[in-house]
């Protein structure tokens, strides 16, 4: 530990977003409260994944009403989901967009429209807020409240949050932005490629994200104000990834990384799958999960898979829910839940196929086992990028891909020594970090409450405008200096010239 002080029994508000994030912000709750700190979560009726009832935990949550259920919320999600996997049609996309920014606005507004429970959350006198800035309102609440905030991130698109608001650096010409699927190493059309993203995405977050927000912070401060003024207030941004997974790039000194903050050692695994695993034998097993948000594929899709991994030598303990798919073949071993990091973990496992989710290829990093990608939705297939460039992966289209297509891809994996090498290589570079990711994620929330901020490590560039941040007003003033000199010049050129004449005229008579 490299703690400078101590901080004891600090009181810290949460502002969560649910799914895989949540097992982030869970992990470092639960550090937290095992350091003799206070932690509350905020949480609505209509909460989808997070159980406030479960009994088993420390943290204290504090529900606050919401006009929709958990129902409608998870039917969201899954035409979110089912949209972006198989159709991506841009109008019906566009409607499910607009349903999750209706639906986050009404979470801030059962607290922010709560008098009562503001009133109670200033009594609590908090020392810090941590929070997720995918769902906005929890830097919204830190202001009324008037304490500092700590963000936790994974991404957003196009980094706009990271550089528009939280002030990252990001050279359009090696630093891809997040979702383009590039890496740091562009061709010239691919330059082109990610500079159209950027500008892209810098549009589409002020007019479909920001502005909406703008107008409801302005509102509920009382004064004008934006979503970008009030989120670049951040003391810390938690990232949650690392060099292990991402290419070189500019980061500022209130940017710290922590990916991989919920990986740990693995734990005995149940004794009926430890019996599956032992009877492998030499070929071993693989693991193949795509995650929590996809219950189930069509037909075609599993029937696809399956009859693909009834071809393998291996063992397949497969993590999926839906209909048993016809072309099982009886290597493989279907489970609606598996111990996910204890598989990883054991010496059997040859290869994991999976979504690639950030969470299950940090653990995947962490335990050194090369991948088969089959990306998904959202971040997925630009992770899934991440790992082929880094040599430990082979990635394939789920709407595209036929069996012999994920067969190859297995056993290319498992059989080339290359992406074991490079998964190995990999994880022990995750493994020599000086601090623990969620040691460090802890240290700098205890440093915020400590210092009551870090507003030392916050760059000048938030006290620019845009223009003065690229220094177009420099530029603007060096430019009129060039044309004023040039203009002089011309002048006195022009003046030498006429008096010249005349007394060439006069030579010329004589």
């Amino acid at each position: 530990m490299f703690l400078s002080g101590t901080v004891l029994c600090g009181n810290i508000l949460i502002w969560p977003t649910e799914g895989s994030h949540w097992l982030n912000i869970k992990t470092i709750i639960d550090e937290l409260i095992k350091r003799n700190h206070s932690v509350t979560v905020l949480i609505s009726t209509g909460a989808a994944y997070i159980n406030a009832n479960d009994k088993s935990h420390s943290e204290k949550y504090e529900i606050y009403n919401v006009s929709y259920g958990k129902t409608k919320m998870l039917a969201i999600i899954d035409d979110f989901v089912k949209l972006w996997m198989y159709e991506k049609i841009f109008e019906e996309t566009r409607k499910v967009m607009a349903k999750l920014l209706k639906q986050e606005e009404q979470i801030c507004n059962g607290v922010v429209k709560n008098e009562s429970l503001l009133k109670q959350l200033r009594e609590n006198k908090f020392d810090v807020l941590v929070s997720d800035p995918m769902v906005p309102c929890g830097e919204l609440i830190a202001e009324l409240l008037g304490v500092p905030f700590v963000y936790s991130i994974r991404f957003s698109m196009g980094n706009s949050m990271e550089r528009l608001c939280g002030g990252l650096p990001a050279p359009f010409s090696y630093v891809p932005g997040s979702m383009v699927e590039l890496t740091d190493n562009m061709s010239f059309v691919e330059r082109l490629k990610n500079f159209n993203f950027y500008i892209f995405q810098d549009i589409l977050f002020h007019l479909l994200f920001a502005e909406q927000w703008d107008g409801y912070f302005s509102e509920a401060l009382g004064r004008p104000t934006t979503l970008c003024e009030i989120m670049g207030k951040a003391e810390i941004w938690l990232i949650r990834t690392y060099w292990d997974f991402e290419y070189p790039r500019p980061f500022l000194p209130n940017f710290e990384f922590v990916g991989g903050l919920h990986c740990k050692p693995p734990k005995p695994l149940p004794e009926d799958m430890e019996k599956i695993v032992q009877s492998s034998g030499e070929p071993g097993i693989i693991v193949f999960s795509l995650g929590s948000m996809v219950k189930n594929l069509t037909d075609e899709r599993s029937d696809v898979i399956a009859s693909a991994l009834s071809q393998l030598p291996q063992k397949v303990i497969w993590r999926y829910s839906g209909k048993r798919p016809a072309t099982l073949g009886k290597n493989t071993i279907l489970y609606d839940w598996i111990p996910q990091n204890d598989l990883l973990g054991h010496p059997k496992t040859k290869a994991f196929i999976t979504h690639g989710g950030t969470n299950g290829i940090y653990e995947a990093i962490y335990h050194g086992v090369p991948m088969v990608g089959i990306p998904l939705f959202a971040d997925q297939p630009d992770n899934i990028i991440h790992m082929k460039t880094k040599g430990m992966a082979v990635m394939l289209d789920i709407n595209k891909m036929q069996s012999q297509e994920l067969v190859d891809a297995v056993n290319t994996v498992i059989n080339n020594p290359s992406y074991k090498e490079n998964a190995v290589r990999i994880s022990q570079i995750h493994h020599d970090q000086p601090v623990k990711p969620l040691d460090r994620a802890v240290f700098w929330i205890e440093f915020v409450m400590r210092h009551k901020g870090a507003k030392h490590l916050r760059p000048a560039s938030h006290d620019l405008s845009w223009y003065q941040y690229h220094c177009l007003d420099v530029i603007g003033f060096l430019l009129i200096c060039l044309f004023l000199i040039l203009y002089i010049i011309i002048k006195i050129f022009s003046f030498c010239c006429r008096t010249c004449r005349p007394a060439r005229r006069k030579q010329k008579k004589h």
